[in-house]
């Protein structure tokens, strides 16, 4: 019963047997009025023919005798007719039947009298003496004697025996209806109805195949194109879609998840070195204390001071990704000025740079319009982009900072000599813990910066974009309005 098919088939089964059935009363009814009225109408004016052979009363009253003779007469031509007289309100006042067991002691008169105004046109059903509560076929006339109304003779055309036998006839002819026509009828539109059932869900038998390969790890399996624009068809694409869905984000988690294995190695990695140099130094401190020069006790405490700031510097870039990337930091926007916020980063840096004999060069425009932004994270932005350029360009190298006016807002570029990025990287530089030659001498960091400058420029409503050769620069490029 889970198979949709079965479950279809043996519904249309079960419509079809209700179907059936339905036509087989409707028919049997049909047939039943058909008889009766045909007899009906055959024997329409039975009636009338009686009284003009005979007249039922003499001196307004029951001539039993003469009536007797004709009554008698005419059963022994067709036996199953019951003959009765009634009087002017319908009560019986004679009857002729085979066996005189009459249960009625009057007849409505309404049915009476519609059928003599209808001439015996029309159908109409009367009571039957014999059956109370049950109606019959009739055949009937008003008897006058010099205008006056003596009363009706009343003649049922099919008897309680009529009815047994043609009942019996009935059910035989209904049997034999049912076995030699409807039963091949509804057979033969069962199998059509399955043969159509089978061929309106062979799509959906497909996408179901289709959704158990991928529940039992066939990732790549999918629902093949239907070239319609059924329910089925839709259904197909919808799960196509999803299941591409699911894929890529397959993908994703196993790429966040090696980024995960990364950054528990990378955090480590950052982590151990800097404890290992401050524990290092400090045991010496502590063991060679008394021993040690000032010069030498001065030296240490700068190795630990500078590692602490390390450590510190990492921690804090690890909370602020995760502040940022849940969406939990607080982004305050003010009207600031780019310009002398560059001019001042480009002054922190000059010291840094000159030590590598690094040449800082700044274009920024006197008319650039002010934005909106937040002023300590913007800083963050510009700080991270020039601390990263100066990590990478080579001694003797070039750092140029750019800003001019674009439309109602600002274009900075930040640009540095050297050997660029691989372009197989420039998709992954923004990813957290993600660094390019992290060995090469001289090149330190936790690789959370450019992660950290995605991550606030997202925030403000804006992208940053990288352009390099990988081969002599290497530029960053944002907007702020």
């Amino acid at each position: 019963m889970k198979s949709l098919f079965l479950r279809i088939s043996l519904l249309f089964t079960l419509v079809l047997l209700i179907v059936g059935c339905s036509y087989v009363l409707i028919t049997a009814v049909t047939a039943q009025r058909y008889f009766q009225e045909t007899t009906q109408r055959l024997n329409a004016t039975v009636a009338e023919y009686m009284i003009q052979e005979v007249n039922p009363f003499v001196d307004g009253k029951v001539n039993e005798t003469a009536l007797g003779t004709i009554m008698h007469s005419m059963m022994a031509v067709n036996p199953g007719i019951e003959v009765y007289l009634l009087d002017p309100t319908g009560e019986i006042l004679s009857f002729v039947v085979l066996d005189q067991l009459v249960k009625l002691k009057r007849v409505e008169l309404g049915p009476v009298k519609k059928f003599i105004e209808s001439k015996g046109d029309g159908f109409v059903l009367g009571d039957d003496p014999r059956n109370p509560g049950e109606k019959s076929v009739f055949s009937a006339t008003a008897v006058y004697e010099e205008g006056a109304l003596l009363g009706y003779v009343y003649i049922i055309l099919a008897s309680e025996k009529y009815e047994t036998i043609a009942s019996g006839v009935l059910g035989s002819y209904w049997i034999q209806l049912t076995f030699n026509s409807i039963v091949i009828t509804l057979v033969v539109a069962l199998l059509i109805g399955l043969v159509l059932i089978a061929w309106l869900t062979r799509h959906l038998r497909t996408i179901v195949k289709t959704v158990e390969r991928f529940k039992d790890g066939d990732m790549h399996a999918r629902v093949p194109d239907f070239k319609t624009n059924s329910e089925f068809a839709v259904l197909g694409d919808t799960f196509n879609h999803m299941a591409d869905l699911i894929l890529d984000n397959i993908k994703e988690l196993k790429k966040v998840d090696r980024l995960r294995r990364e950054l528990i190695a990378n955090v480590s990695h950052d982590l151990r070195n800097p404890l290992a140099i401050i524990n290092g130094y400090i045991e010496t401190l502590q063991m060679k204390g008394d021993t040690l020069s000032a010069d030498e006790k001065e030296s240490y405490l700068k190795i630990i001071s500078k590692s602490t700031d390390k450590l510190t510097k990492l921690v804090a870039d690890l909370f602020d990704l995760s502040k940022l990337e849940s969406g939990q930091m607080q982004i305050r926007k003010e009207i600031i000025n780019l310009q002398e916020l560059l001019f001042d980063s480009s002054l922190k840096y000059e010291l840094l740079a000159r030590s590598k004999r690094i040449v800082i060069e700044t274009s920024i425009s006197s008319a650039l319009p002010l934005v909106k932004a937040d002023l300590y994270l913007i800083d963050r932005v510009i700080q991270n982009l020039l601390d990263n350029a100066v990590k990478y360009t080579p001694e003797d190298g070039e750092i140029r900072i750019e800003a001019n006016p674009k439309g109602t807002g600002v274009e900075v570029k930040i640009k540095n000599t050297g050997g660029g990025i691989p372009q197989t990287d420039l998709e992954a530089i923004f990813d957290r813990y993600y660094m390019i030659d992290k060995e090469r001498e001289g090149v330190e960091g936790s690789g959370l910066g450019l992660a950290i400058v995605k991550r606030i420029l997202e925030a403000h409503g804006t992208e940053i974009y990288i352009e390099s050769d990988s081969n002599s620069f290497t530029e960053f490029i944002f907007e702020l309005q």
